[in-house]
């Protein structure tokens, strides 16, 4: 297995709560650099406050996402105070949905511009950095949704994220022997508020769900569904399932 660089400055959005604020603490513990990008400023603050000590370094950066023109000053600025940045992880993400064609047609608008107009903000300005520098690592943070399309409230959800792995798909089939890698990540169902009130016998909790994660990234695969078990069968399952059986799967 090829060894990888340790990327030591890392860009985390979404990083005020969830997996999010997860990955930062697991990365901390591991002594990394970290740009904390979140809309919640005291969320972040709170956080650094508490990594502070563990980290190298940490900074943190008020962003909403889908304010796609202030993400390359707060990615900008974030590298500046880390002395650079070799690694951003595209986490922000939002599960709002209903039905289409009920009349709740904003919850799903504002998903797909948080899950996909804003993580392609993301990309650009991560990828601009990267490409400049010849050098890095993108992560998306991606869903198992992603692999078929879910009915009702999930809908808009599920496509935001086929689009999100369709992009580093993209860009893997571009950038195949650079020196910048990209990686996807699918997770099942992992204990955050996002996922509140789903029951299900498959729920991972948080630490172990961003654990599986963490290993994901740092062995850079190029996607991964985590944690592997159960959700690597399930993802080859829900390729050929028919309807009727897929979905009690999701």
């Amino acid at each position: 297995m090829a060894k990888h660089p340790t990327r030591q400055k890392i860009i985390i959005t979404g990083a005020s709560s969830g997996l999010g604020e997860g990955m930062a603490r697991e990365f901390a513990a591991r002594g990394r650099s970290l740009g904390l990008a979140a809309r919640r400023l005291d969320r972040l603050d709170a956080l650094a406050g508490e990594l502070t000590g563990q980290a190298e370094k940490v900074a943190v950066a008020q962003l909403d996402v889908t304010d796609t023109g202030a993400v390359p000053a707060a990615f900008a600025s974030l590298a500046d105070r880390l002395g650079g940045v070799d690694r951003v992880i595209v986490n922000a993400g939002l599960g709002k949905g209903a039905p289409i064609g009920t009349g709740k047609a904003d919850a799903n608008l504002e998903t797909v511009r948080t899950n996909l107009v804003g993580a392609l903000a993301q990309i650009e300005a991560a990828m601009e950095i990267f490409r400049a520098q010849n050098s890095g690592h993108l992560v998306l943070i991606s869903s198992m949704s992603a692999v078929r399309g879910l009915p009702k409230a999930q809908a808009a959800y599920s496509a935001s994220k086929a689009g999100l792995s369709s992009l580093g798909q993209s860009l893997q089939t571009e950038l195949d022997g650079s020196p910048i890698a990209v990686t996807v990540l699918l997770p099942g169902y992992i204990e955050t508020d996002i996922n509140r009130g789903v029951k299900t016998a498959m729920m991972t909790d948080t630490d172990a769900g961003v654990k599986a994660m963490v290993a994901a990234i740092e062995a850079e695969k190029k996607r991964a569904e985590v944690p592997t078990w159960p959700w690597a069968p399930i993802g080859v399952a829900l390729k050929y399932l028919p309807d009727a059986i897929s979905a009690r799967l999701v």
